[in-house]
């Protein structure tokens, strides 16, 4: 490595960029007296060189090396002062990620040598630490530009016809059948041709992943033979993570993103910009904290020492930092621009938007997100919560946001269920919860609707469950959420009495039916399509086996059938699927209300009834909405949550017209009646105008 010519190269893009003469290398650290680029041999065991950056231009330290070729591995080495107690942990002995690199050479190997104190030594992190960390961390990489060129970009559709899929990379595919063995539990396996079929047969419109940016196994996991499963512990924000790499590696990536938008999807990334797998105090030196711990990272005021914690991993990233914030920025462009996904669901998202006085809507990162024309159009969805105070903010975002709505899967779960003053709850969920999202103009499509997500019980366990069975997470079952409003249906887990079995795909049947005639965006869990079991474990997060891995061999045909009827379903008819909040406002056309609640027996509903749990709903397109064509959808939906067959009266249809059962989760006929129509215990029916004779 003697023959190559160093200069000073820029410090307009950070990262390492290959401009054909060479590679100019650019990285931010605020508080560091030096920076040293180390270059390695192609296999990643050998330092062969090691260069101080020559230049710093304000906090941005660079150097261009000309000749140096495409494919070259290298880290970063930070001096500056080990000072904990002042928020400092330079320890120039420890092998640094490039926080912009696109690719790593290698794997995270957990020892002791990737701490940057003794963890011998009683003074814990206030200690030093001298060994090299180099052997077992990753190399980054000086990518090819040509692999980030010719990309085919997605169409942004309008997000009334939605359905979302939230799939795991690995584990939606990982034990299919009929998934390519060389491709199972890879991003080639997510858009191969058989899983395509799968989410196009569904009527899914976009796929939402478990977080694919570059991860670590948290240390306690490795020592008890576990992995981070899920991935919520980011360490490489512009890297996919290579454990799911196919045979081509990143472009079996780029693939699957034009697979995916060639059949009409939409790719969403969950990505976590809340915090890093660096841990708190006592974590690992891995990338930020040996860069600039002070910069990356919120500390504690008073004891800087220390972290602060509003996620409930170790540590929180400083998105009010301008650098850490730009990173964050120049992550979300290059996955649209150089990777072609959609959008993005951001995780524990209240702690991006905080500031020193706390959450705010109109804070830098929501401030830096609106004025880029790179990212206008983009599908923003929050997780409206982290741990911190104040941090459950549902209903609070930005209108360029939809939001988890964990109020609508409790409230769902709950009404079915049978729990007391239930039914009152669901009327305002079923209607894209209003009395959350409607204001300073969101749309319903705000509420994002789900009964199950990766975090939580599946569909399938909801009903066979009273309680969660996590002993296999080592943490003696207290791990995972406490409140499931599940119902094992009579017997904890699995069963062969008959009688259980049907009131369990019964009540399966009527909470799909329920999120799919509801105003918002349906959000659809991998494998609850035919009811996918982890076995009771409500807190899958390092399950990376047959408990986190979708079960295809014992998938309910049936129960798949039906939710492709359902999403047929809500596709056919535009009044279950409305931008516009329904508020009971007087049609200018027709006179009729855009929503009318009543009883069986077509009375206005009493909602102040303490036993009431049962419902019927008209639902129009809203007297807010412009240019009503003559063939005006309407639906009519009943739920019966009691015990008993009923009957229910049919609202008066117009001349010529008359009621047809579109939709029954207890399998009646769907066929066109009058007056009245029959409804089984313990269902939905939706029915839809169809044109008919008037009998003679």
């Amino acid at each position: 490595m003697t023959d190559f010519s160093l200069s000073s190269g820029s410090p307009t893009r950070l990262g390492a960029h290959h401009d054909g003469a060479g590679v100019n290398f650019a990285v931010f650290s605020e508080n560091a007296d030096k920076v040293e680029l180390c270059l390695f041999s192609s296999d990643g065991t050998r330092e062969v060189a090691r260069i101080a950056l020559p230049e710093r231009t304000g906090p941005v330290w660079h150097g261009h090396i000309e000749g140096l070729p495409v494919g070259t591995l290298y880290g970063y080495r930070a001096h500056g002062q080990y000072a904990p107690e002042h928020g400092h942990r330079f320890n120039p002995n420890k092998l640094l990620m490039d926080p912009y690199t696109r690719e790593m050479h290698g794997s995270f190997v957990t020892h002791p040598a990737t701490l940057g104190y003794d963890g011998a030594s009683s003074a814990a992190d206030l200690s030093f630490d001298a060994r090299d960390s180099a052997p077992f961390v990753p190399k980054s990489v000086v990518s090819d530009p040509a692999l980030f060129d010719g990309l085919q970009a997605g169409q942004h559709r309008p997000s009334d016809r939605d359905l979302i899929y939230e799939a795991h990379p690995k584990g939606l595919t990982k034990v299919h059948p009929k998934v390519p063995e060389e491709v199972q539990g890879t991003y080639d396996g997510l858009a191969s041709d058989t899983m395509l079929d799968h989410l196009t047969k569904l009527g899914v419109q976009a796929i939402e992943l478990l977080p694919i940016h570059a991860f670590v196994d948290d240390k306690f996991l490795v020592e008890r033979g576990l992995r981070n499963y899920w991935g919520y512990n980011s360490i490489g924000f512009f890297t996919p993570e290579p454990r799911y790499f196919g045979p081509d590696g990143m472009m079996g990536f780029r693939r699957m993103v034009d697979r995916f938008h060639a059949a009409g999807i939409e790719v969403i990334l969950d990505v976590v910009y809340n915090h890093t797998a660096e841990g708190d105090q006592r974590g690992p030196t891995l990338c930020f904290r040996g860069l600039d711990n002070a910069s990356y990272y919120r500390l504690s005021a008073g004891q800087p020492r220390y972290y602060v914690n509003d996620t409930g991993c170790g540590n929180t990233l400083n998105v009010a930092h301008p650098y850490v914030l730009r990173m964050v920025m120049d992550s979300l462009r290059y996955w649209v621009e150089c990777m072609g996904v959609d959008g993005f669901r951001f995780d524990l998202a209240t702690t991006l938007g905080r500031e020193d006085h706390g959450f705010d809507p109109k804070g830098g990162f929501f401030d830096a997100l609106r004025q880029d024309p790179v990212l206008a159009g983009v599908r923003m969805i929050a997780e409206p919560w982290d741990i911190g105070p104040g941090g459950y903010r549902l209903g609070q975002y930005p209108h360029e946001f939809a939001e988890w709505n964990d109020s609508y899967r409790d409230t769902v779960r709950r009404y079915w269920r049978g729990d007391a003053h239930s039914a009152q709850e669901l009327g305002a969920r079923l209607l894209g919860s209003a009395d959350l999202f409607d204001r300073a103009g969101r749309c319903s499509t705000a509420s994002l609707n789900f009964i199950a997500s990766h975090d939580g019980f599946t569909l399938a366990d909801t009903t066979r469950y009273a309680r969660r069975h996590n002993e296999a997470n080592t943490e003696n079952n207290r791990d995972g959420h406490h409140s499931n409003y599940s119902d094992n249906c009579g017997v904890e887990g699995e069963t062969d009495e008959p009688a259980i079995q049907a009131k369990r795909d019964r009540r399966q049947r009527n909470m799909l039916a329920t999120m799919f005639v509801s105003q918002g965006t349906p959000m659809l869990l991998a494998g609850d399509e035919f009811g996918n079991s982890q076995a009771g474990n409500n807190n899958a997060y390092c399950q990376d086996n047959e408990i986190g891995w979708v079960n295809w061999d014992k998938a309910d045909a049936e129960l798949q059938r039906f939710v492709q009827k359902l999403s047929a379903f809500r596709q056919a008819h535009p009044a279950l699927r409305q931008s516009r909040f329904l508020h009971a406002a007087i049609r200018p056309r027709d006179g009729h209300p855009d929503v009318r609640w009543t009883d069986f027996k077509g009375e206005a509903l009493e909602w102040r009834d303490p036993g009431l749990a049962n419902l019927c709903v008209t639902l129009r397109c809203s007297a807010e909405a412009p240019g009503y064509a003559p063939d005006d959808d309407v639906v009519f939906v009943v739920f019966n949550r009691s015990d008993v067959d009923d009957v229910v009266i049919l609202p008066d249809p117009p001349e010529g017209q008359g009621w047809q059962r579109g939709i029954d989760t207890s399998g009646l006929a769907c066929a066109p009646m009058q007056g009245t129509a029959e409804v089984a215990a313990q269902s939905v029916s939706a029915f839809v105008l169809t044109p008919q004779e008037v009998p003679q």
